[in-house]
């Protein structure tokens, strides 16, 4: 993959599989309608209780090829220990500079994984500063307009802003979850079992897509949370998009 490819589309995740579980299929939607998409990671992983950082890396390319990425990068932060600074924050807003999306996509802060709580907000407080045109004027970067961010919803208390339908992309959102065969389930492991390591695990995400997917009157859905009011240009359009009315 080129180093610093311009993107339309930049997932910004705590781990290898973030981002997979919770919008790869969204992202095989947008490849298809023509947008570069890339995903940051914001650690390697590495204080996970399976396989190993390099397997892990190995894994998140397998995937990447899978959905058609055009990018997929790593900063490299302390896993279990990503925190708001200005470290982290200088970081991604380097990244940003350098790929220089129009839309970021991340965690929502509501989670309950620290890091994943503080990767949202490392996210929000980068896009900003990468903004203003005299922040780390040393990396000789230009600035960018602020990207429009989404939040990936997961825990059931947020009421998503909107759920994209990803029916037809389903089987291969799947198919590059399963490329962290080293973080799933397999009957001849001998590793300790974690919770998305449980064989039914997989299952959820399958049954999360249907579930989304029935508020919109599909098959399949991701939802995504935007802090932020929507601008929309045709409210009828907008309006006769699928829905069930007794979600």
């Amino acid at each position: 993959m080129p180093d610093n490819p311009q993107l339309d589309v930049l997932a910004v995740f705590s781990h290898p599989d973030d981002a997979e579980l919770t919008m790869a299929g969204t992202l095989l939607k947008l490849k298809s309608l023509g947008y570069r998409t890339g995903i940051a990671d914001l650690t390697r992983g590495e204080m996970g209780t399976r396989g190993t950082p390099e397997i892990r890396a190995k894994e998140a390319l397998d995937a990447a090829r899978v959905m058609g990425l055009d990018a997929r990068v790593n900063l490299e932060l302390p896993d279990a220990r990503v925190t708001l600074n200005e470290d982290s924050r200088r970081a991604v807003a380097r990244l940003f500079r350098k790929h220089r999306p129009q839309v970021v996509f991340t965690m929502h802060w509501d989670d309950p994984h620290p890091d994943h709580a503080a990767t949202s907000r490392i996210v929000r407080e980068a896009a900003r500063l990468a903004s203003m045109r005299r922040y780390d004027e040393e990396a000789g970067l230009e600035a960018l307009k602020m990207p429009a961010i989404a939040h990936a919803v997961y825990s059931r208390l947020v009421v998503p802003s909107f759920i994209v339908d990803v029916s037809e992309f389903a089987e291969k959102k799947m198919e590059a979850i399963r490329a962290y065969a080293s973080q799933f389930y397999r009957a001849d492991s001998n590793e300790p079992t974690t919770r998305i390591a449980e064989k039914g695990f997989l299952r959820q995400i399958e049954d999360r897509m249907r579930y989304y997917g029935s508020l919109i009157g599909v098959e399949a859905g991701e939802p995504f949370y935007v802090r932020e009011a929507l601008n929309v240009e045709d409210p009828i359009a907008l309006l006769m998009r699928p829905m069930n009315i007794y979600s």
